[in-house]
């Protein structure tokens, strides 16, 4: 059986780490942190519900993200719209294979692993399918480790439309797409927040008293 904080009375305050003894308190009531003074829960019990609306918040934000333009590149005059996967093409075809690169990693590999990686983690710690804490909390720290790379995205293309007003290169716009790309950023960001590892330890504990 795994000893945890929860088993003896203790509760760590996220803000500034301090263990403080939960009391009478139950798990479902808020704590104030004797150090800092902040409130907060020993576990989160609506921690998978907020993970799971705010990922399919981002799920739903990235579709529009990759069909709308996310740039515009006009040349002679002419603009042409590109969106995520087309302006890849159009950068391999200029031969800028770094930004092409960074803008696919960026823009289609992170924000569909770490989507994907929610749903497998929100799915384990509710059912107690195949589930093993120490491999899955690793994993869950490093979706929340690759959040805020996906921003490289919008980054890339911020860079490019300053490019163009110094008129070092063709002119570049940015589409609306970037808005939906920035609110999937956003949205993956805050439900990688909501989710409480801890419950995963939790729900091998319950597990192995049920055995």
């Amino acid at each position: 059986m795994i000893n945890t904080a929860k088993n003896n009375n203790l509760a760590l305050c996220p803000q500034c780490h301090k263990v403080n003894l939960l009391g009478d308190a139950s798990s479902e009531e808020k704590i104030q942190c004797v150090r800092c003074k902040g409130m907060f829960y020993q576990r989160n019990s609506r921690s998978l519900q907020y993970t799971l609306a705010w990922n399919i918040a981002a799920l739903i934000a990235f579709i529009p993200a990759n069909l709308y333009p996310i740039m515009i590149i006009y040349s002679l005059g002419i603009g042409e719209p590109s969106t995520i996967l087309s302006g890849i093409g159009q950068f391999i075809d200029y031969g800028l294979y770094p930004i092409a690169i960074i803008i696919f990693t960026a823009s289609i590999i992170v924000p569909l692993l770490k989507i994907a990686g929610l749903f497998v983690l929100v799915y384990r710690a509710h059912t107690g399918i195949r589930l093993r804490p120490d491999k899955h909390s690793k994993f869950y720290h490093m979706l929340e480790f690759l959040g805020p790379w996906s921003m490289l995205d919008v980054f890339v293309v911020a860079l490019l439309v300053a490019v163009v007003e110094l008129g070092f290169i063709t002119t570049i716009a940015a589409g609306p797409a970037i808005n939906y790309f920035t609110l999937t950023v956003i949205f993956t960001m805050i439900a990688a927040n909501s989710f409480d590892s801890r419950l995963l330890w939790d729900k091998q504990q319950n597990s192995e008293e049920t055995c």
